[in-house]
C-alpha cells in the first residue's frame, strides 16, 4: 500500500509510454506532438481570421477537405502552402 508521501515518476511513466529519449518511438511521438500542434495553430488562426474552411479553401485555391485534413494534423501541407494558408488569413511567418 502506497502512503500519501510516495512520489509518482511523471517522467518513468512518459518514457514507458513514448520511450526514452533519442528511441525511434520517441522520436515518432514528438513528430506527431508538433503535426499536431501546427495542425492546431492553423485552426486558431483561421477562426480568429473568421474563416470558414470554405473561404480559407477558396483563398488558398486548394478543396475544404484539405483545409480540414490539415487541421486535424492528417496532411502536413508543403513549406509554401502553409505560407499561401498564413497569408490568407492576414498572418506572417518570419524564419529566425
Amino acid at each position: 500500500m502506497k502512503s500519501k508521501n510516495d512520489f509518482y515518476d511523471v517522467g518513468a511513466e512518459l518514457d514507458n509510454i513514448f520511450g526514452t529519449e533519442g528511441t525511434d518511438t520517441y522520436n515518432k511521438a514528438i513528430k506527431e506532438a508538433w503535426e499536431e500542434y501546427n495542425a492546431q495553430i492553423l485552426l486558431d488562426a483561421r477562426k480568429e481570421a473568421r474563416l470558414t474552411q470554405q473561404e480559407l479553401a477558396q483563398r488558398v485555391g486548394v478543396d475544404k477537405g484539405y483545409i480540414s485534413k490539415v487541421e486535424r494534423g492528417i496532411i502536413i501541407p508543403s513549406i509554401a502552402t502553409f505560407y499561401r494558408l498564413t497569408s490568407a488569413m492576414g498572418k506572417q511567418i518570419a524564419l529566425v
